[in-house]
């Protein structure tokens, strides 16, 4: 499963869905998603990728402190 916060919303999406494998690097999961949310490329740029030790993956804006 790949959970997916975007725009203030939280989306769980099947890494079929996406066409994503757990061996895909982090820019060609934000590529794919760009692509589901038709967007462009550049909005998952500064988001962090989170890769679970169950396989799942949490996309999510970089959390900014201070």
């Amino acid at each position: 499963m790949v959970h997916v916060r975007f725009e203030g919303r939280s989306v769980d999406v099947t890494e079929r869905q996406l066409g994503v494998t757990q061996d895909m690097n982090d820019r060609a999961v934000k590529e794919r998603l760009a692509q589901h949310f038709d967007v462009a490329r550049d909005r998952f740029n500064s988001y962090a990728i989170d890769r679970r030790t169950c396989g799942d993956i949490i996309v999510r804006p970089e959390a900014v402190y201070g």
